[in-house]
């Protein structure tokens, strides 16, 4: 990797780890194991840096969870490998952490890709849960989008109630939930 590579990567895994708030120039520069002057070659400070980061845990957020909502069965199985796909829950959603950063969220470009990361997971999950209503797999009281917005907001609500108790236990039992509801609407 080059130096403008573990720059990114770092600050990637900085922002996971400590949010946006709780990172700096110096500290990135150390993860990545890079000077202050190569730093400033490649970006003008933290914030285009924090830029570049998110945009690339947007990137591949999305491209994982279109990994399994495009992948083959009915439209719950693919709902339920997305859900159920192997995550490091205690350490929390890297995109859904940082709608909890204030300097994040009071700045508008670095919050877009979190916004739209998780408008386009809303948007997805109603497409693909559309899909199955209109297949005759889900009965046609279901409104794809209500039901979209709750498994998003279900999703993130698990990993904070796993991250308090510091175990997986209670993300588990929120897929489970929202499993549970989306079952009620399977037509035989």
């Amino acid at each position: 990797m080059n130096a403008a590579e573990r720059l990114v990567e770092s600050t990637r895994e900085l922002l996971w780890e400590r949010g946006y708030t709780g990172i700096s120039p110096k500290g990135i520069q150390q993860r990545a194991g890079v000077g202050q002057g190569s730093m400033y070659h490649h970006f003008a400070g933290k914030r285009e840096l924090a830029l570049a980061a998110i945009g690339r845990t947007a990137e591949e957020t999305r491209a994982r969870a279109e990994e399994q909502l495009s992948g083959t069965g009915t439209s719950v199985e693919r709902v339920t490998a997305y859900l159920r796909r192997e995550r490091d829950v205690l350490r929390g959603c890297p995109i859904g952490r940082l709608t909890q950063d204030p300097e994040v969220m009071a700045d508008p470009a670095l919050r877009e890709p979190v916004d739209r990361t998780l408008a386009w997971l809303r948007e997805r999950l109603a497409q693909v849960l559309a899909e199955g209503r209109e297949r005759g797999e889900l009965d046609a009281g279901l409104d794809p989008w209500a039901v979209a917005a709750t498994t998003v907001a279900v999703l993130q609500g698990g990993y904070v109630l796993a991250r308090a108790a510091a175990s997986a236990q209670p993300f588990d039992q929120a897929v489970d939930g929202v499993l549970g509801l989306l079952a009620a609407h399977v037509r035989p």
